[in-house]
This record gives structure tokens, sequence and C-alpha cells, in this order.
């Protein structure tokens, strides 16, 4: 996505303007524009020329935002690295409140000149307070006065006039243009009325002269001005405070880094380090970019990126992230990604990109938005036309119209969606949940059903020693030492756990002698003269008599998804070790978390259906789908959509494709960049408690907007019909157009405000979790089953190639193919002809002998 800063907009409709504009250049896929950041976000292969191009000939200005692509940083050395670096600081400048000081300033310039117009125009005329001698009965020279004070203040504001006049020559009318008619057509008619009053005074008409008087609105026109300067103020400040997440982050930047070259230690400037540079980190001191430790060890503050307050140990080897804070130790490491590529940096452009994409809900104010503007001037001529036609003053029926006018406010329901967007973004990056774009935190509180991937999920994904079981006679600590001793030399994932525990109690490491690794069974080795054995229950029973009670306690183990390891001596067991990839500790939790919220959830294993079970029960899950093969995991999830809307929770490469199948893939953060690349959400903490989390953040953004676009549609329906005057015959209400002014500035305040309070929204409460309501089950669709037998398929790569090109078909929504069996059972959505399937499987050169 190219991004670009847009200039000159005021409202709704004039971002709804800009994006027709730039969707009709020819290349362009996809156009979206954020009133909140002025940014526009644009894919296709359109040149930057024609989109801003186009962006001018609809009245407005466009300039690329300096930035490279993702990835730019490593790819082309230092040159890019700086070119990252100055984009960081680009964007930070980017979103600078500049708008708040200017309309303060012209804020209080108006109020000066506003309190003497006031005083003049109503403390005189309706309080009698005093003026000097010159004005007191020369009413001519109070009308130039209030006419002269009124340009002043025309003048400082005149902001309005040129935007609003410059939409309406180019046939798109916006908020400034509403503003603009209603202020000038306030100061033409009490223009007019000055010369009219003149002429009566030049007449000696004394009753003429003060009918006239009454006919001013110059105060009117000031005070619109003043009060909607008042609104744009509120509403730019709060604006500002929206992106407060996203300038923090920016600030944690580090400027300057530590680089070793032959053996001196330089200070430099951040976008000079290039990759594979050697950096080094004082306590106390921020990691300028991501790496990986070389020497030392440190606790490290994560919680600039992760939300975690609590620090992480690191040691040689580890990886070390930019802007993450060095509390105790002095670390040396080597720079793996720098500029646009370090995890910040990637961090704030999710961000950044998420506040250039629109939610779905957006598109119904936009549409609203596009067309409000000429509605609105249409009903305030409508609304003159008929009051002069009822037999009403000229001055009545305009008041009337201008009112409309004024009160009127498309702001409130172009920010609506966007303000609240992009505080609950900055929430989530605050707390570690990232969402990509603006789609996946309004569609994540929707999901009905999560699947979550067991291991490096449910599980930490690292095997641990749970039970330590030796036989009558042995001590734990002896059975230990020596199944340390023969699993030192393994290389097998369990053994690793063995290793660590042995490590942790700081057990003798005894070496041993003719080791041997029985692949499927277990180890050998000579320890002491004593022959060593380890492995399954079939391997030692072989060699050793396991006792009943030992047997008993294996089973049992195994039943609880933990596998038991047996030992022996010579030919007598020593003691059984179980080992397992346990739970998370939060994992139980956040399980019960989800299934308060009226979520269903599953876990996909490819353990078998026992071991599957057993930790299935652990977390408390609804439903445990074992023996799911990597490649298997896409398919499962697209039977579960059939379902419901369906939440992908995984770490792995073999997750991508289940990650995209998903309605909303979320990566646990601590997976592989593939798993992040493919997912919508991405949990920068290892932690599935972060998942109801999310799902909460986004619920309660979606309620924001949803109350916010309440409260947009309201105000509107109820201020127009009031400043019309369709309530004066019946109630004699009518609505000054200064008090419709202050009303029109204070909706967007009120929108923006709202969307503030999720800024103290706590997404791990669990006090406010509702269940969905259930979202009308999907129409059955009519399915069948075919089922053809193959010949010529001889292995696995057969099967995928047999799959691959049925599943290519559209009315194909699964294919089960086996080539032991020579057969291909395939699930059809609709009617298909048998040579169809058959046509597809010969292209490939295997042949079908029947389909039933």
């Amino acid at each position: 996505m190219e991004q670009y800063t847009v200039t000159g907009m005021s409202c709704a409709a004039c971002s709804a303007r800009v994006e027709k504009a730039v969707s009709k250049v020819p290349g362009v896929t996809s156009c979206s524009v954020s009133l909140l950041t002025n940014s526009m976000g644009v894919e296709g292969s359109a040149a930057a020329e024609a989109i801003i191009a186009a962006v001018e000939q609809a009245g407005y200005g466009a300039q690329p935002k300096g930035r490279g692509g993702a990835g730019a940083g490593s790819a082309a050395g230092a040159e890019n690295t700086g070119a990252a670096s100055r984009s960081m600081a680009g964007a930070e400048d980017a979103l600078k409140d500049r708008d708040t000081p200017v309309l303060k300033r012209r804020l209080l310039t108006s109020v000066g000149f506003l309190a003497v117009l006031m005083y003049v125009s109503m403390g005189h005329m309706m309080w009698n307070w005093p003026l000097p001698a010159f004005f007191e009965n020369n009413h001519v020279a109070m009308g130039l006065l209030q006419l002269l004070l009124t340009v002043i203040i025309m003048v400082i504001n005149q902001k309005f006039f040129i935007s609003g006049f410059r939409g309406l020559i180019h046939r798109a009318p916006n908020m400034d243009t509403l503003v603009a008619l209603g202020s000038g057509a306030s100061f033409v008619y009490s223009t007019y009325a000055l010369f009219a009053m003149t002429d009566a005074q030049v007449k000696g008409d004394m009753a003429g002269v003060m009918a006239y008087m009454h006919e001013f609105y110059f105060e009117s026109a000031a005070m619109i001005l003043t009060l909607i300067t008042v609104g744009k103020m509120l509403e730019a400040h709060s604006k500002g405070k929206t992106t407060d997440a996203l300038k923090s982050l920016m600030k944690l930047a580090p400027k300057t880094a530590v680089v070793v070259k032959d053996g001196v230690e330089t200070t430099v400037s951040i976008d000079q380090v290039q990759k594979g540079d050697i950096f080094v980190v004082r306590p106390g001191e921020n990691i300028p970019v991501d790496g990986i430790v070389l020497e030392g060890s440190s606790a490290v503050n994560e919680s600039a990126l992760t939300g975690e307050s609590i620090p992480v140990d690191k040691a040689e080897g580890d990886k070390v992230s930019a802007a993450t804070m060095n509390q105790s130790g002095f670390i040396r490491c080597q720079a793996t990604r720098v500029g646009e590529d370090t995890t910040l940096s990637q961090i704030i452009q999710m961000v950044s990109d998420a506040a250039a994409t629109k939610a779905p809900i957006a598109k119904v104010a936009d549409k609203v938005s596009g067309v409000f503007v000429p509605v609105v001037i249409t009903i305030a001529f409508v609304t003159i036309l008929v009051w002069l036609a009822a037999g009403q003053t000229i001055g009545f029926a305009l008041a009337r119209g201008i009112s409309v006018l004024v009160i009127s406010c498309p702001c409130a329901l172009g920010l609506a969606t966007p303000v609240a967007i992009m505080v609950g973004n900055g929430m989530g990056a605050k707390n570690g949940i990232m969402f990509k774009t603006a789609v996946s935190l309004e569609e994540t509180g929707k999901m009905e059903i999560v699947a979550l991937d067991k291991t490096g999920t449910i599980t930490s994904g690292e095997p641990k020693v749970t039970d330590i079981i030796p036989v009558e006679g042995i001590r734990e600590e002896d059975l230990l030492t020596a199944a340390y001793a023969l699993e030192r030399k393994s290389e097998h994932p369990l053994a690793r756990a063995i290793l660590t525990m042995a490590e942790e109690k700081q057990l003798e490491a005894r070496e041993v002698s003719d080791f041997q690794a029985l692949p499927g069974n277990g180890l050998t080795a000579v320890l002491d003269g004593a022959i060593l054995r380890g492995g399954n229950r079939t391997f030692i029973s072989r060699y050793s008599k396991i006792p009943v009670e030992i047997l008993s306690a294996a089973e049992t183990l195994a039943e609880n998804g933990k596998t038991p390891l047996f030992f022996s001596r010579q030919d007598r067991l020593i003691g059984v070790i179980a080992v397992a990839d346990v739970i998370k500790e939060d994992s139980p939790q956040a399980v019960k978390e989800l299934q308060n919220m009226g979520i269903h959830v599953v876990m996909l294993t490819g353990d078998n259906e026992k071991t599957a079970r057993a930790i299935g029960k652990q977390a408390g899950v609804d439903e445990v789908i074992a023996g799911v093969l990597p490649d298997g995991k896409e398919a499962v999830i697209r039977r579960l959509k059939e379902k419901g809307k369906v939440a992908m929770v995984g770490d792995g490469i073999n997750d991508a494709p289940a990650l995209t199948r998903a309605d909303m893939g979320i990566a646990i953060g601590a997976g592989t960049d593939i798993a992040i690349d493919a997912a919508d959400v991405v949990l920068m903490k290892s932690r599935l408690s972060d998942v109801p989390a999310a799902i909460r953040m986004s619920r309660a953004t979606l309620t924001n907007i949803h109350e916010n676009l309440f409260w947009a549609f309201f105000y509107n329906a109820v201020g127009i019909p009031l400043a019309a005057g369709l309530w004066y015959p019946i109630f004699g209400w009518k609505l000054n157009p200064m008090f419709g002014a202050a009303a029109m500035s204070l909706s967007s305040f009120c929108v923006v405000t709202n969307a503030l309070r999720l800024n103290w929204f706590n997404m791990h409460d669990t006090k406010k979790d509702k269940k969905l309501r259930k979202s009308k089950k999907k129409k059955e669709s009519k399915t069948m089953t075919k089922t053809m037998k193959i010949e010529g398929m001889m292995c696995g790569h057969c099967e995928a190639r047999v799959k691959k090109c049925l599943e290519a078909l559209p009315e194909v929504s699964e294919a089960v193919v086996s080539h032991e069996a020579g057969t291909a059972v395939v699930t059809l959505s609709a009617e298909l002809a048998d040579d169809v399937l058959k046509k597809t499987v010969e292209d490939q050169d295997y042949k079908v002998i029947s389909i039933q």
C-alpha cells in the first residue's frame, strides 16, 4: 500500500470526494482516505503523478509519504537504513498536531473582536449598556461599526470561505460550504439592511430605521464563524490525542547506537547502523536495533513492545529488539534487523497502515456523507421558500435557512468510525496486540469459533519433565543422574527436557561409553561397567521386568497426555520419567474466558486421539480434532467455517495456510515471520490470554463506533427539523443561528471525546463479558460425495497432485485422496458432471476406473 498525505480536507464529504476521484484513476485497485490522519492509502499499479493529479483536480492537495517498502533497510544497506530512519522522523512529524495552535490563535483574535461586536449589537440594544456619545443616536455609525467588526472576523476565518466556495466550484460542497453559506448569507442580508436603513434615515423615516435595525444579523455571521472555530479547535485537540499511542511508540526509537569497529566503540546515528554490525548496550540504555546477543547476559524490559512489565532474561544466542531497555548487564550484540525491518518499525507501520484503512461499518457513514451537504443546502433553500410562502418576513425565513446550514454536521458522521479505530488500535499496540487493518479490529469481536493450534499456542512448545517415579530402593536423584548421563548424547527433543531439569538441579554430568541410539526404540550406553537403557515400554520390557504398579502409573501418565520414558541398569528397571509439552499457565483461563464470551473453542493437533483428549481436557476446550497433519489444518478450518465465523490461532509455518483461510488469523508473536505475515492480528506476547483480550478490544471499539454513529445520525435527525422551524407552528420553537453553530461545534467534539474513552478500557477485565447473539446459521448447502477409483497413484506426491487439481474446481469443497486405496472421495457443493471430474484427473496422467 502506497500512502499519501492529503491537504485541504475539512469534513467527511471531502474525504469521500477524494476517495471517489482517486478510485477512478486507471490502475487503482483500492483507495482509502482517513480524515482523522489526513492520509490516503492506495493499492494498485497507478503512477503517483496520476494519483496526485486526480486529488488536485478534485480541489485538494496530495504528496507521497516519504517511506520505502518493508524490508528496505536490510536489503539496500546504509542508504536505505537512513531513509527508514528519516521516514520514522517524517511519520512522527506527520502526526504532530499543527492545527490546534493555529486554530487557537484564530479563536483568540476572533473572540476579541466578537466581544466588542456583541457589546455594541446586543449589550447596547438589549440592555442599554453605554456607548460613546458619537454612537448614541447615530444608528448608521453603529451599523457601520458592526459591519467593520464582522468583516475583520470574516477575514480572520477566511479559510471557511476559501475552502467552502472552492468545494462549491468543484461541485463537491463540504462542511465549510455550509458555514460559508450560512455566515455569508447573514452578512449579505445585514449589509442590505444597513443600506436600506441609511436610505430611511436620509428620508427621515425613523420607524423604518428602527425596523431595519432589528434586521441586522452581523453578530450571527461573526458568532457562527467563532463558534465553529471553537468546535474545530476542540476537535483538532481531541484528534491529536487519538494518535498519542502511536506517537509514544515513535518516541521510543533510539537516536544513537554504540557500534564496535576494529575493537573501538563509536557512538553513531541510528541510521548508520547496518545489518551485521556489532553493537554494545550498557545497563539503563535502550537497545538501538533488533539483534542477537553474542556476549553477556541481562534482564531486558520489553514493556514498550509487549506491554509486559516483568523483565525478560537474555543470554548468549537470545534475540533482542529495538526500543527495549537493558536493565542490568552489559551485552554485546550483532544487528540482525535495522531501519524499517525492526520490530518497532513494523509495529508502527502496522498501526499506521491500519489507520489508513477503512472498517466496513464506515462505508454507511461515507455514503451518507457523500450526499449530505448537497441535501442540506437543498433543505435550507426549501425552508426559506416555504416560510416566505407562509407569509413570514425575509429576516425570519433567512434565519431558519441559515440555522439549517450551520447546525448540520457531516463531520460527526465522518469521524464516528476512524477516531474509534485509531484509539482502539493504539490501545491494542500498547498492550502488545496488533490489529493489522481496521477490518481486523472490527471483525475480531464477531468470531463464533476459535481454533487453537496445540503446540506453541496452548502448550509451551518445549517438553518438560513432569513426573519422576523411581522403583523401590532407588532415589529420585539417582534415577535422574542415570537418565542425564544417557540422554546427554541424544538428539531427541524429549532428551532436552531431562537435560534441562538435571542442569537446574546441578547434577553431575557423568560420561558414558558405547553409546547407541536405536531409532523408534531407545538408547543404550555403558556407565561404570553397567549397561544403561532408556526408551519406551516395549524396548525396556525386552531386558527388564516392569512391576505392575509402574505399568499402571505409566498408563495413567499416558492418559494425561504425558510420554513415559523407562530406564534400566543392567537387567533391572530403575524407574520412569514422564515428559510432556506442558500447557501454558494461562491457557485454561484463556479458554474459559473465550467460552464465557459464547465462543466455541476447538483444539487442533497432530497427536493421537488419547493424548489429544488428555491435553484438551486440561485446557478445557469444547472440541478436540486430533491426527491433523500439518497440511490438513486449512481443510479443517474450511469445514469449521460452515458452522460460523472462525478465528485461527497459530505460530508455525504450517499454520500459515489455516491463518489465511480463517475469517480472522491470529498469530502468536513468538512464532515465525511467515505465520505473522499471514495473520490479521499479531499477539506480541506469546500469551493465549491475549486472544480474549483482543476480542474484548474489538467489541468495545465496535460498541463505541455504534454509539458515535447513533449520536451523529440522531443529532442531525433532531437538529435539522428544529432549525428549519418545523415545530414553530405547534410549540413556537425556533432556533437562533448562533445556537445552531454552537450545537454543530459540540457535535464533532462529543464524537471524538467519546472515542477517547477507549483509552481507559481494561481489555483483561472479564466482568463485562457477554455472549454474542448467535448469527443465523448459514443455509445448509446441499452437499454430495462421489468416490472416484483412480489408477496410477504411487506416493504422497501423487495424492497431493490429484487433491490439488480436484479442489481447484469451484464445485468441489474437499477431496480426500489415498494412493494406498486408489480412491478420491470428493465432496461437492453443487452439481458437477462425472465427465468433468474424470477429465480433471486424467489431465494429470492418472486413469479413472469408475465414479460412484
